[in-house]
């Protein structure tokens, strides 16, 4: 019970303090974790990181979950997740309720908020090339994924991209070599491992057949959120182009919704509660919030056990530099279709990007601060 207390303690004062996005999310972690607490040392948070990276979904949460299971068991990561999540999933539910209830969303603050997502995407994806896309190879499957999922607009096309990057990966990298393992020490087995990666294909497979026999609001989101939560290699940047064409939304209130999100602490993957609260309200919310991180659970669940072994694979590790460079090309993408082209209309439009694009690049400022900029530029150009 003591080390629930302390992962309780540390992941909650993480979830109200760590703005800035998935990588400085790793930054503060580190910082609590490895360099405070001691609770690990930075070889083993590194293949941590690792791990999360290799997984999909949201790298940091996952990384908290991991953490808080080698802390605490299972229980640890569930503790772990909901004190660095809740903070920013109960701010979204706030800020949906006033946005649909007080009729904000022909306002310019929601207009500043659906441009400074132009800026955050950009500058995203400008980190993203520099780790996952270094090099000329790289790069040239990044413009190729870009390319292919601009003519292929849907979840599927965004799949089999993801799969034939993983395809070429695995022939042009596989004799590349791989790190030196790290023995994990957890209150779990393979057993549960096996466990939790069948539950996981169970849900992506039986979801999908279930929501063909009914057409209940609750029944779509799980399935919807679930399968997204699923297949978003990147972190939560990328999970905005399948969301974006999942989610039955205006492209006004779906933007609103990823600027305000980077105004929060926490994991992006909290938009979650921010479109659940708008197209089904509270129980919606929660429910697209459960079945967004639940694959997250069960993957880190299901892998810990076997990372040691998964690890020392040079075909699974040159798979996943063709998957992280394609990841790079749908961000690309989605900068373009849908952020850019539902949120820049006009020269106004373009600069307010400049402003805040510059502000984040070149002044360093948080994401908070930017937003909070954009918010009040769409409330001078446009009106309340």
């Amino acid at each position: 019970m003591g080390n629930l207390k302390e992962i309780a303690k540390a992941s909650t004062k993480l979830g109200l303090t760590s703005f800035g996005g998935p990588t400085a999310h790793l930054g503060y972690f580190r910082d609590e974790y490895v360099e405070k607490r001691k609770w690990l040392d930075d070889k083993l948070y590194a293949d941590i990181v690792a791990l999360c990276q290799f997984l999909p979904g949201p790298a940091s949460s996952q990384v908290g979950i991991a953490i808080g299971m080698i802390r605490g068991g299972i229980l640890g990561g569930i503790v772990s997740w909901a004190g660095f999540t809740l903070p920013s999933v109960l701010f979204l539910m706030l800020a949906a309720y006033f946005v649909i209830g007080f009729g904000f969303t022909d306002s310019g603050i929601i207009q500043g908020l659906k441009i400074v997502a132009v800026a955050i995407v950009a500058h995203a994806l400008l980190g993203m090339q520099k780790s996952l896309a270094p090099d000329a190879l790289r790069i040239a499957f990044a413009i190729v994924a870009a390319i292919l999922v601009l003519l292929i607009p849907t979840a599927w096309g965004q799949i089999g991209v993801i799969v034939g990057a993983g395809v070429l990966g695995y022939l042009l990298f596989k004799k590349e070599q791989t790190p030196d393992q790290v023995k994990l020490s957890l209150s779990f087995g393979k057993r549960t491992g096996i466990i939790a990666w069948v539950l996981f294909a169970g849900l992506l497979m039986v979801l999908p057949i279930i929501r063909t026999f009914s057409d209940h609001a609750y029944i779509a989101i799980l399935d919807t959120y679930y399968r997204v939560g699923s297949i978003v290699f990147g972190g939560g940047h990328v999970v905005l182009p399948m969301l974006e064409r999942e989610v039955d939304m205006s492209s006004d209130l779906f933007l609103a919704g990823y600027g305000l999100a980077q105004a929060v602490p926490g994991p992006l993957f909290t938009l979650s509660a921010f479109l659940g609260q708008v197209t089904a309200g509270i129980p919606g919310a929660l429910l697209a919030v459960f079945a967004m991180f639940l694959p997250s659970f069960l993957l880190v669940i299901g892998t810990l056990p076997f990372w040691s072994i998964i690890r020392s694979k040079k075909g699974i590790q040159a798979a996943l530099k063709g998957v992280n460079a394609a990841v790079v090309g749908i961000l690309l993408a989605a900068l373009y279709d849908p952020v850019f082209t539902s949120a820049v209309s006009s020269s106004f439009d373009f600069i307010i990007v400049l402003i805040t694009f510059t502000l984040l690049t070149v002044f360093k400022f948080s994401p908070i601060k930017v937003v909070a900029v954009s918010a009040l530029l769409g409330l001078l150009f446009y009106g309340v």
